[in-house]
């Protein structure tokens, strides 16, 4: 496969990503909040605007992530896969993800300790937080790997 087709993919990848997230923060979300709102009665209506306030915080650093990663697949357009711009946007990503999942996890936990969250949705949500931990890691090693080869690509160009 060849670098612009493979950017390319990635691209749309991420921008497939970017609709999913945007269908599922501005549709999904208010529409099943509105549902639980209604069928659940209404002693619980009071929970509503809180939870809806606390998932919006999980957007920022979902979109700045992607379009971080956007960038970075530009870059990866332009042959310019493996430099130190790069790595430094790929610890940005992981530094966005684990914030994210620590905000995600720490407020889980406060709206259970307020009796506005279920046993059963805390435990869904921290498999959420799995996932955001698994990118964590993943960008995290994506950043020192492509460090390790932005060096070498430098220490190769001055020997020649």
């Amino acid at each position: 496969m060849k670098q612009k087709t493979l950017a390319r993919l990635i691209m749309a990848a991420i921008i497939g990503v970017a609709v999913c997230a945007a269908i599922v923060y501005v549709f999904i979300v208010p529409a099943f909040a509105e549902h639980l709102g209604k069928t659940a009665g209404e002693e619980f209506v009071y929970m509503i605007k809180p939870w809806l306030f606390f998932v919006s915080g999980t957007a920022l650093p979902v979109a700045a992530m992607l379009v971080i990663a956007f960038t970075i697949a530009v870059n990866i357009s332009r042959d310019r896969s493996f430099c130190m711009e790069n790595a430094r946007r790929l610890a940005v990503i992981s530094i966005l993800a684990a914030a994210d999942s620590a905000y995600f996890f720490i407020g889980n936990v406060v709206l259970l300790l307020l009796g506005m969250n279920h046993p059963g949705i805390f435990l869904f949500d921290m498999l959420v937080c799995f996932v955001g931990l698994a990118v964590t890691v993943a960008s995290g090693a994506l950043s020192h790997y492509t460090r390790k080869a932005a060096e070498l690509r430098a220490d190769a160009d001055l020997t020649i």
